[in-house]
């Protein structure tokens, strides 16, 4: 048979006519930069009120020493079971005080994890979270943390908590299909990733393997081969993606956290639609071994989560560099925010923000930049931060050089298989954005890389001036899902340019990231903000997250399709 044609409608058309001629551009254009093939940092001075962790050394003990860094827990909460009480997400240390004080155990709060899958699996249309899935291995899992717990020998705070992991990340025994219906049969998967390996060092129960965005290859998390996974707060909408299920398997409360990948801004832009925490380390701050793209110069793994702190302490479980890159990059040491000392929150005063107003505004709607305009006030308001206008020079160049750096670097790593003819088994989109690649030539590549050095000069330069820039998380909230979507995929060159506006930096030079939830628009959909870093100052946007969190500590919204994993065994005492 034939290949199906792809026809789009005139103004996608043109929309992928001129991102083409954008990336066309490069071939008559001489940037005096040299390149720069992989991003370079300068040497970044120490962040105040932090907590050094040692990359060498076990990931349970990190996370040991990240639970330092966190606030007095009081588990006073855990019993309240008045139906008026405000909506929270259980926490990490939620799960953790109910297994030590044997209000549960990791092998019933399991068989309530499946429970909800199979009720999950049974939504009509099809919304799969998890594309593999074996609840016995789960079981397994559970029943040898119940065990260490019975035993007080725990592996870490991690111990016995659920988290879902991309389709895109080795984990051992599923395959790695990467969404799509073939991968698995030329990748086998026969041990962890690094970032796996490191989870089950912690003790942690690794759920399945979530749904996502062919190969990563779009941002709206809608897949054909499986089905589109629906946003949690309003199940017509996307979740975001490509980091789709993940983003949503936390939001909706199955799990306490979920690993992700971020090539352009597949962590933030699902964690922000969906009302999750999402961060984006610095580039080699994250060991990519294991992944289905493990090379390349833009993408990193991250952790989604619920809560600021359930994010300080997956980020302490799977950072540490691949030993190439210790060399290349030379990364700092890796610090947390030392939020249990009143002297950490007192350096928020010292932080300088860096908004670049008409960047800032660019949104479709005016709830998005009002609502982040206000969380700004409110923390200038508690803690004396500062924001200083900045301008960004060429942001449309940026967009250029990303688009032609991810796309001739997946196209190198796809194209011994889809040349093969593996191609014809792609989604309609994935087929789209692999033929704009292939329009990409090496020089086109070179000066990609030119203007990230310029890029990186540019911004270096902000930084000198400011510890942070910060920006909406996406210029829109989540998207309707069209129905002629779920069957035959959908290519919306506007939504993309909606959902990507404020990511890229993060990506093609490398900076450190994340989304936090600030409030919801009018439609009750969830609004983030994004707040870049310094290279290799993880902490100061931890710390900033966190202070952020607890200036919208307003009622939370409970997602449409919530489940209870815990208060369920916890109500039956």
């Amino acid at each position: 048979m034939g290949k199906k044609r792809v026809m789009l409608p005139a103004s996608e058309v043109d929309m992928t006519t001129k991102m083409n001629r954008g990336a066309e551009r490069f071939k008559n254009t001489v940037i005096p930069e040299a390149p720069m093939f992989v991003p370079e940092f300068p040497p970044q001075e120490s962040e105040p009120c932090v907590f050094g962790l040692e990359e060498d050394g076990k990931p349970e003990e990190r996370v040991e020493l990240a639970l330092q860094c966190l606030p007095d827990y009081n588990p006073g909460y855990i019993w309240i079971t008045d139906p008026a009480a405000p909506f929270r997400y259980w926490k990490i240390r939620d799960y953790a005080y109910a297994y030590r004080s044997k209000l549960t155990a990791p092998s019933q709060a399991t068989e309530n994890f499946i429970s909800a899958i199979e009720e999950s699996n049974n939504q009509n249309p099809l919304a799969p979270l998890l594309i593999s899935y074996d609840p016995d291995e789960v079981r397994r899992q559970a029943a040898a943390s119940t065990q260490r717990f019975e035993e007080g020998s725990e592996l870490s705070i991690l111990d016995g908590i659920f988290i879902a992991v991309k389709d895109d990340i080795d984990c051992y025994p599923y395959p790695s299909k990467g969404g799509t219906t073939w991968f698995h049969e030329i990748h086998e998967v026969k041990k962890d990733a690094v970032c796996i390996s490191r989870l089950r060092n912690c003790g942690a129960v690794l759920v399945g393997k979530t749904n996502m965005h062919e190969l990563g290859l779009g941002i709206t998390g809608n897949n054909t081969n499986f089905g589109t996974t629906r946003n949690p707060h309003a199940p017509d909408r996307y979740t975001g993606g490509s980091s789709s299920g993940s983003a949503a398997i936390v939001a909706s409360g199955l799990c306490s956290a979920a690993l992700g990948t971020d090539g352009g801004g597949s962590v933030r832009i699902p964690s922000s639609l969906c009302g999750v925490v999402g961060l984006k380390t610095t580039y080699g701050r994250t060991d990519m071994k294991g992944l289905i793209f493990h090379y390349g110069t833009v993408a990193i793994v991250g952790p989604i989560t619920a809560t600021v702190e359930d994010a300080i302490l997956m980020y302490a479980a799977i950072l540490g560099s691949s030993p190439a890159e210790r060399v290349s990059l030379k990364p700092g040491l890796p610090c947390l925010p030392n939020l249990s000392s009143s002297e950490s929150w007192c350096s928020l005063g010292s932080l300088c923000f860096g908004k670049y107003t008409e960047w800032f505004n660019d949104v479709s709607s005016t709830e998005i930049s009002e609502k982040c305009e206000d969380v700004l006030n409110q923390l200038s308001e508690k803690h004396g931060c500062k924001t200083i206008e900045i301008v960004i020079p060429e942001l449309h160049e940026m967009h250029n050089a990303h688009i032609v750096s991810i796309g001739s670097e997946v196209l190198s790593q796809l194209n011994p298989y889809v040349e093969d003819g593996k191609s014809a088994r792609l989604t309609n989109d994935a087929r789209i954005n692999l033929a704009l690649f292939r329009s990409f030539t090496a020089s086109d590549y070179v000066v990609a890389q030119c203007l990230r050095q310029r890029l990186m000069y540019y911004h270096m330069e902000i930084f000198k001036k400011v510890d942070i820039i910060v920006t909406p998380t996406t210029a829109m909230t989540a998207p309707i899902i069209s129905p002629t979507a779920l069957t035959v995929g959908e290519t919306n060159m506007p939504i993309t340019e909606n959902l990507m506006r404020f990511v890229l930096a993060g990506n093609l030079l490398g900076f450190p990231a994340i989304s936090v939830p600030v409030g919801y628009d009018k439609q009750g959909l969830p609004i983030g903000m994004q707040l870049i870093g310094r290279p290799w100052c993880e902490s100061s946007i931890l710390r900033l997250a966190a202070a952020t969190e607890e200036t919208c500590a307003g009622p939370k919204k409970k997602p449409v399709q919530f489940y209870d994993i815990l208060k369920g065994n916890l109500m039956s005492l």
